[in-house]
């Protein structure tokens, strides 16, 4: 079934709007700053603005695209909730390394055939990223191997 492009305008449209309350919503209630200093409200209003230029750009990018809906399953949305349920379980209980395993083995459920091999090196990569961003990066108290045991 083909989307038409006048459904992509409405949510472009939507988007742009969410994010330009977003903004405004954050200029007005936090300080803003400057760019050398800048202040709370700076992040949420930049976010706000990028989510209303990617509104527009699918707005504007509606009628030259003729897309296929994607078929809907409740069994794929379940896997991949499933996932992000499991990732929040695990990680207090046994660290960032299990927690981001289990998350790609389960989400990877959720579009077949599996995968064993692609879903190893998909997990080994993004634990070591983890690892570089939030243990050496930025320094956070997180545990990568907790084994309560």
């Amino acid at each position: 079934m083909e989307t038409g492009a006048a459904g992509e305008r409405i949510v472009g449209g939507a988007l742009a709007i969410a994010g330009l309350l977003f903004a405004w919503y954050a200029a007005e209630h936090y300080t803003l700053g400057t760019l050398r200093r800048m202040g709370p409200g700076m992040f949420p209003m930049g976010l706000g603005l990028v989510l209303a230029g990617l509104g527009v750009a699918i707005m504007v990018a509606a009628p030259e695209r003729n897309l296929l809906r994607p078929d809907f399953s409740p069994g794929i949305a379940l896997k991949v909730i499933s996932a992000i349920i499991a990732f929040g379980l695990i990680v207090s209980a046994f660290g960032l390394v299990p927690a981001i395993m289990a998350t790609v083995v389960i989400a990877s459920l959720a579009e077949p055939p599996f995968r064993p091999l692609s879903v190893l090196l998909l997990g080994i990569f993004l634990c070591v990223l983890s690892w570089l961003i939030f243990k050496l990066g930025l320094g956070l108290p997180i545990y990568m191997m907790n084994w309560p045991f």
